[in-house]
């Protein structure tokens, strides 16, 4: 028995994690699995009505599952640092989720806004380092209010921290390409760095049948839009590999598809896995919601605990429904509605 922690959160997040359990289900039935669900309703709407987006122990009550499905937190009136930080960063940083890994495919069916972005070629995966970083809780505001008002955020670098997300981009690399890219800005940024890079190359040396070179930041992004199909995995610190995947997303053909796992790769806490858009309140409802970022996730978590069949089964089903305008949604040139995709998701699963 998978016990899985259910976290439909806001707005779309709603929509498309119903649509992903019943894929889930699917696969499940049809590879013998069986999934136990636990679902808490900790949200924006929580937030404004009992003023926090999870209860004190709610860490506590996800720490037993196997792992966590998210849907996605956000809404008007409610400032993202405080749904953010108030849910998904807690978890991310509690549970050692230190991995973001975020996959990137040009499906057969789907139009690259990219020329040259062709399916079959572009293949990628960003590993994001995940819970240090530029995306510290160290810093602070002074003179609030005042001219001379202030402010200032600590970038939090550590060995142990670069090292282990390095050697997990280098062992992933050897099971796909073998080829690692690392992102950085040692030319501009003069402490961090240069750190980091230094123990990129220490890491390297230990994974000689790896190929791998470094780009800095601007460049790299450049070049993921000219020359998509050249990179394997990019390996990146929080904000550089949080700025690349999405743009890769969108290289892809739509944000809409992207998925995401925050993964503790030594299995001591419970993995998280989410699709990478956002609430988007603008659609919430309307059952137009692009259901596969969601999808696919729920295939990172089967993967993750130890169904790779299943896995690969729920991806076959989405390659399928991107063929067809029929049975994509509008944000990729199709026809279909939230519901028409997640029937013909279960269709090729049965």
């Amino acid at each position: 028995m998978r016990r899985i922690a259910v976290i439909p959160g806001d707005g779309i997040g709603v929509e498309v994690t119903g649509a992903a359990r019943q894929v889930l289900d699917a696969a499940a039935r049809r590879h013998g699995l069986r999934l136990a669900y636990e679902e808490y309703d900790w949200s924006c709407q929580r937030y404004l009505a009992e003023g926090a987006m999870m209860p004190p122990d709610g860490l506590d009550r996800l720490r037993p599952a196997d792992a966590i499905l998210l849907g996605a937190v956000g809404w008007p009136g409610v400032p993202d640092h405080v749904s953010l930080w108030g849910l998904l960063i807690p978890i991310r940083r509690t549970f050692r989720q230190y991995v973001n890994l975020r996959p990137i495919r040009v499906f057969p069916g789907v139009q690259s806004p990219v020329r040259n972005a062709r399916p079959g070629e572009v293949d990628l995966v960003v590993v994001r380092e995940n819970v240090e970083g530029e995306y510290s809780e160290i810093g602070g505001r002074l003179h609030r209010g005042d001219p001379a008002e202030m402010a200032v955020q600590e970038a939090v670098f550590t060995r142990v921290g670069v090292s282990r997300i390095v050697d997990y981009a280098f062992s992933l690399a050897r099971t796909r390409r073998s080829y690692v890219t690392s992102a950085t800005k040692s030319n501009g940024i003069v402490h961090t760095m240069p750190f980091w890079d230094e123990i990129v190359a220490e890491r390297a040396a230990g994974h000689p049948d790896v190929r791998w070179d470094a780009e800095h930041i601007d460049a790299l992004a450049a070049k993921l839009v000219l020359q998509p199909e050249r990179f394997d995995v990019i390996v990146g610190s929080n904000l550089f590999g949080d700025i690349l995947s999405d743009l890769a997303a969108a290289v892809a053909g739509s944000i809409g598809i992207a998925p995401s796992a925050n993964l503790d790769p030594t299995g001591t806490f419970p993995s998280m896995f989410e699709p990478v858009h956002g609430s988007a309140p603008d659609i919430a409802g309307q059952g137009v919601a692009n259901p596969l970022g969601a999808v696919w996730s729920a295939a990172l978590m089967l993967d993750h605990l130890g169904a790779p069949a299943a896995a690969a089964d729920v991806v076959g089903a989405i390659e399928t429904c991107l063929r067809d305008p029929a049975t994509r949604t509008k944000d990729l040139g199709g026809t279909a509605g939230t519901r028409e995709v997640v029937d013909a998701l279960l269709d090729q699963l049965r």
